[in-house]
């Protein structure tokens, strides 16, 4: 088999730095995206051979497991943590950026319900073609995305974040995930 699609090990992060997991994660669903890309050429070219067949494997865990793992922390961690970390003063910045990043959250669900099921068929060896257009949508909004999460949103977690905050995240992460405390 050749390196077409090359299985990625991405940073090393845990959730004893759950803030550092987070932006690791981005360099993975950037790795999965760029894996996307590359499936679209390559099932024109090649159809849903054993490699692709693979490819849509890989990407699939990745996108029902990690990514979703990824929007729980955020939404029902991180933001609320941030939102109440300004308590007492004006959270107007805060609560626009983290409402449009849930807002992304539901849009990158949905073009993942749409590409999931054209990898379905590719993961079983059915002849099927991914849309390149869906692909670069979901691409361009996980880029925009991923951008406004460590330009704004994680530095100003670093920032306002409590070690009490930090330590709570990283310990929902943990049960949110099936690790035992250490």
């Amino acid at each position: 088999m050749s390196t077409t699609f090359p299985g990625f090990s991405g940073p090393a992060a845990s959730t004893e730095a759950p803030l550092e997991m987070l932006a690791a994660c981005h360099i993975r669903v950037q790795r999965q995206c760029a894996t996307l890309q590359r499936l679209v050429a390559h099932l024109q070219a090649h159809g849903s051979n054993q490699e692709a067949s693979v490819a849509a494997t890989n990407i699939m865990r990745y996108f029902d497991t990690a990514a979703i793992q990824h929007h729980a922390d955020e939404e029902a961690d991180l933001f609320p943590a941030l939102l109440e970390s300004m308590a007492g003063s004006d959270p107007v910045c805060i609560r626009e950026i983290t409402e449009g990043l849930i807002a992304d959250h539901r849009q990158l669900e949905a073009l993942w319900r749409d590409l999931k099921q054209t990898l379905e068929l590719v993961a079983t060896g059915q002849p099927a073609l991914l849309s390149s257009e869906l692909v670069a949508s979901f691409v361009r909004l996980y880029e925009r995305h991923i951008q406004i999460e460590e330009n704004e949103l994680l530095p100003m977690a670093a920032r306002l974040l409590s070690d009490g905050d930090i330590t709570r995240i990283g310990r929902a992460m943990r049960e949110r995930r099936g690790i035992p405390e250490q």
